[in-house]
């Protein structure tokens, strides 16, 4: 997606280790009409997989899903990284690292909000490893969810999540892929 690619180009800054800094227009700052766009888009390649539910993560998913959410008239179930006290005691629950904090974080889903029948689509700001992922479609399946699709906003390609995505036979869609973050330069895989 263009837009996007042009956006990350303007403002995004590569901090070394594969880290991509866009916390000027998708995770700390947000652009609303930046992912209104995107949303849309995600939403056009999503349309025939039939989804029910669309699930996040906490916090950096939450305007790209919101925002595909809105255009296929789905809702949104983010994961959380702490149990608030109106969440029940029984949860789903699962661990992945997080790559810009070098922990690991806890994902917790309250089982109201995400059963057995389900038909989640996945979505979420970057697909670096698949860890993240991975740890939302574990919560998906053992709410007896069924995954039909995996949406992000950017890919870094050369960290191999997309691989690590291939058992689940779904769609995977990323707006912007990355190819390589040499020194300064973001480079974009070709389509």
């Amino acid at each position: 997606m263009e837009l996007l690619k042009q956006r990350i180009l303007q403002d995004g800054k590569h901090l070394g280790d594969g880290i991509l800094k866009v916390d000027s227009f998708v995770n700390h700052q947000v652009d609303p009409n930046l992912m209104d766009a995107c949303g849309r888009e995600l939403a056009r390649r999503f349309a025939a997989v039939g989804a029910t539910k669309i699930l996040t993560a906490e916090i950096s998913g939450i305007a790209p899903a919101l925002m595909t959410a809105l255009y296929l008239r789905l809702p949104v179930v983010y994961a959380r990284k702490t149990k608030p006290v109106t969440m029940p005691d029984a949860v789903l629950l699962t661990l992945a690292p997080s790559h810009t904090k070098g922990v690991m974080t806890e994902l917790i889903v309250s089982p109201e909000y995400l059963a057995g029948g389900e038909r989640v689509l996945v979505i979420d700001d970057f697909l670096a490893s698949g860890a993240t992922i991975l740890g939302l479609i574990r919560l998906a399946q053992t709410a007896g969810a069924v995954i039909v699709g995996v949406g992000t906003l950017i890919e870094k390609t050369f960290e191999g999540g997309r691989a690590a995505l291939a058992h689940l036979n779904v769609p995977v869609e990323s707006l912007a892929c990355i190819r390589a973050l040499d020194g300064e330069r973001i480079v974009f895989q070709e389509a």
